[in-house]
């Protein structure tokens, strides 16, 4: 079976100042990214210490980093066109009640040969 490697159909168009690295580590599923929940009330009192997250609507984050490492995980904030917002540890912020799925990627279906 070869599955496709290409998770979203429309990351390049909707992403398009993302850097190369990210953009190859999101279709092939070794990072994951999320939207930001910016109406909630963790993300408000977030903000509020950490005002570079205004200008964010996405996180991207390992798509495997076991709980026992978060501090030492990577969140890298960005905006809606791809470019770097911000960069938090998991010692700074943890991203529980701020991310949903993302509104505007599109899921490739999963063609099995």
């Amino acid at each position: 079976m070869i599955k496709c490697d290409k998770k979203f159909e429309n990351l390049e168009e909707e992403l398009v100042n993302l850097p190369e690295v990210l953009k190859n580590s999101l279709q092939k599923e070794i990072l994951t990214i999320k939207q930001l929940n910016k109406n909630g009330e963790k993300f408000a009192y977030v903000s509020k210490n950490i005002s570079d997250l205004t200008d964010a609507e996405y996180v991207i984050f390992s798509a495997y980093m076991n709980r026992d490492y978060h501090d030492s995980e990577s969140f890298i904030f960005i905006d809606s066109t791809g470019r770097q917002v911000c960069t938090l540890s998991g010692r700074d912020t943890d991203l529980y009640d701020m991310i949903k799925k993302c509104d505007k990627l599109v899921e490739t279906h999963s063609h099995e040969f």
